[in-house]
């Protein structure tokens, strides 16, 4: 006797229906760094780009001519995606559904959401085989049709966002399920130019092709979690290290990758021991000067050496459950604030207690993922990881056959 098709998997098939697959490609987007916001975007179509949330359960934008209704009721399994995860600070959202099925969209900035309709809409993207743009192709999604007035603090050219997260409703399973592709997605961040978001996998090389090779070959993988009610995902770190041992025992509370932070936050009762140890592997006390808000270790750039690795610093490693290390290097640890001045660029987490159990231990924000290639495998449950050589970068794929 079969077993019944779960609510998720009998959505993602609805979505199947509604178009026909337009390819078996990977989809490729361009990524985009805002250097107002620090925020990362992909571009979709006639200029317009949606901000990245890996956190994000729904692709929304604000109403456009050529978008086309939805009509959900609220017992579709459509509906029930579009409400899986509601945003704390998003008070509206308990509202009992009615007829018409209603999303709500939320700022992941601001906090600030709204209710909204469900439409149908199209992004325009490319296909491509790891090394160029092929195809252009319309990647056709449900999305959230909202207010102009949500996107404040966001990227003054961003129309809506783009959620990553493993929900029904957000972009990498409207991709899987139109284009029939993988469930899962590539995600090369920029600290410059124009990175890449690939959904459906790999193959992925960047400039200079023949001394990269393709990078999804020398990923590591490591756990990806989710938690019932949330759309973070969560990796399994046991513990910090900074060069030298002992490492920085990570207490419970949990790992979660953010990119809408721009700098990974660490608990208080973590943030202490990092610094410190960071502190006493670099030993340049001659060079510290004083700090700059939100970093309190800062240096003298010109007393620091540098290398293709960025500065001559201790490397500080995510140590996992299976002693796999995902590891960054002076590049990813340090940032400049000024011509003369660099710091260490982890952050003490506001707003929580130490200890706090209910509380994320450590936050990775975007610019410790820069320029590592990240696999976000939603069928598998993996997280690959892996970083970009130091002769390269994120914004070195061959965007030059683009059709944007």
């Amino acid at each position: 006797m079969p077993r019944p098709t779960p609510p998720l998997l009998l959505a993602i098939s609805l979505l199947v229906l509604a178009w026909p697959a337009s390819c078996a490609a990977p989809v490729l987007f361009p990524v985009a760094k805002d250097p107002a916001t620090s925020l990362y975007t992909i571009h979709t179509r006639h200029g317009a780009s949606h901000v990245i949330d890996l956190a994000g359960p729904l692709l929304w934008s604000t109403c456009a001519a050529d978008h086309l209704p939805a009509k959900f009721s609220c017992k579709d399994p459509i509906c029930k995606l579009a409400n899986a995860y509601r945003a704390p600070s998003c008070r509206i959202a308990g509202r009992p559904c009615k007829k018409k099925c209603t999303a709500y969209p939320y700022n992941p900035v601001t906090g600030k959401c709204a209710a909204a309709s469900l439409i149908h809409t199209r992004l325009v993207a490319n296909t491509t085989d790891g090394k160029n743009p092929l195809q252009q192709v319309s990647a056709r999604a449900v999305a959230a049709c909202a207010p102009r007035n949500i996107l404040a603090s966001l990227p003054k050219d961003a129309t809506g966002v783009a959620g990553l997260s493993a929900s029904g409703l957000a972009l990498p399973a409207q991709i899987a399920a139109n284009h029939r592709v993988a469930n899962k997605f590539l995600l090369c961040l920029p600290r410059r130019g124009e990175g890449v978001a690939v959904f459906g996998g790999g193959p992925l090389f960047l400039q200079p092709e023949e001394a990269v090779g393709d990078l999804t070959t020398v990923l590591e993988f490591t756990a990806l979690h989710t938690r019932k009610g949330n759309p973070l995902y969560y990796i399994p770190v046991q513990a910090i290290a900074v060069d030298q041992p002992p490492p920085v025992l990570l207490p419970a509370g949990g790992v979660v990758l953010c990119s809408r932070m721009a700098f990974t936050a660490l608990r208080p009762d973590v943030y202490r021991r990092v610094v410190d140890a960071f502190d006493r592997g670099l030993a340049r006390n001659d060079a510290k000067v004083d700090k700059v808000g939100p970093f309190e270790l800062c240096y003298n750039s010109t007393m620091l050496e540098n290398t293709r690795n960025g500065y001559a610093v201790p490397e500080i490693s995510f140590v996992f459950e299976d002693g796999k290390r995902w590891t960054f290097v002076g590049s990813n640890s340090m940032v400049h604030v000024d011509g003369q001045t660099a710091c260490f660029a982890f952050v003490e987490m506001k707003g929580v207690k130490a200890g706090d159990p209910n509380a994320a231990v450590v936050v990775v924000g975007g610019f410790q993922m820069e320029n590592h290639l990240l696999q976000f495998d939603l069928e598998k449950k993996q997280l690959g990881f892996a970083m970009v050589p130091s002769f390269s970068e994120c914004s070195n794929f061959n965007f030059t056959k683009s059709q944007y």
